[in-house]
């Protein structure tokens, strides 16, 4: 595939995450299993897209993994600059839809930290938590999804099981750490639902950056260790 192509679907990918993972977070009011209608969201999320864009560009939708499969040799590097720019815009266009649709509400909706499902620690951790502890579970838990990625391509795994697998990874590592830092493990959800509530969540975003890619490169390392 040409790197158009690759961006397009990786935008198209994006887009179908922010749409039903943040946006559910956004659009559904709270109630008791909120945090487990979210997890399953995003896992939703990455199973449909997984199907709908995994031929085309293989739905990395994350820079984290798209970085950590660079580090472990199973994307051509040349095209890592095509997946985050289309992850990145994909991104913003799914966060800007359910701004939109939020404002319809009565009343009104104004976006800010505080209402938008952004990540972050301190005041934006929405049980209180900590810069430590989410630097422990961005780098474990990206380490994680991206091992599983990686996982899901080897010559012995069940054809047609990867974006399953994937999406209930993803659920699993939502439901662990939404209380600690609202689950970024992906650069690009974090850079969607900040750009649109600024203050707090715009000065913490390196964090859901720098973070993530650490752990993605992590779980690469660990893969190539332990299969090859």
């Amino acid at each position: 595939m040409n790197k158009s192509q690759i961006l397009a679907a990786e935008a198209l990918g994006t887009f179908i995450l922010v749409m039903g993972g943040p946006g559910t977070a956004v659009l559904v009011p709270g109630f008791d299993g909120k945090v487990l209608m979210v997890s399953l969201a995003f896992g939703l999320s990455l199973l449909v897209a997984a199907y709908a864009i995994g031929p085309v560009s293989g739905c990395h939708i994350n820079p984290a993994v798209t970085i950590g499969l660079a580090a472990a040799n199973k994307v051509e590097r040349s095209l890592v600059p095509s997946y985050i720019i289309g992850q990145l815009v994909g991104g913003a266009i799914g966060g800007a839809a359910v701004l939109g649709i939020a404002g319809g509400v009565k009343g009104g909706f104004s976006a800010s930290p505080a209402n938008f499902a952004v990540n972050g620690w301190d005041a934006l951790s929405p049980s209180g938590y900590g810069f430590a502890s989410m630097v422990l579970v961005e780098i474990i838990l990206t380490a994680v999804l991206v091992y599983v990625v990686l996982s899901t391509g080897h010559q012995k795994f069940a054809a047609g099981m990867g974006g399953l697998t994937a999406g209930a990874t993803l659920a699993l590592i939502h439901m662990i750490s939404i209380p600690v830092d609202n689950t970024s493990v992906n650069p690009a959800r974090s850079f969607a639902m900040a750009i649109f509530a600024g203050g707090d969540a715009v000065s913490q975003l390196w964090a859901m950056f720098v973070f993530p890619i650490i752990g993605g490169i992590t779980g690469a390392m660990l893969y190539k260790f332990i299969n090859d």
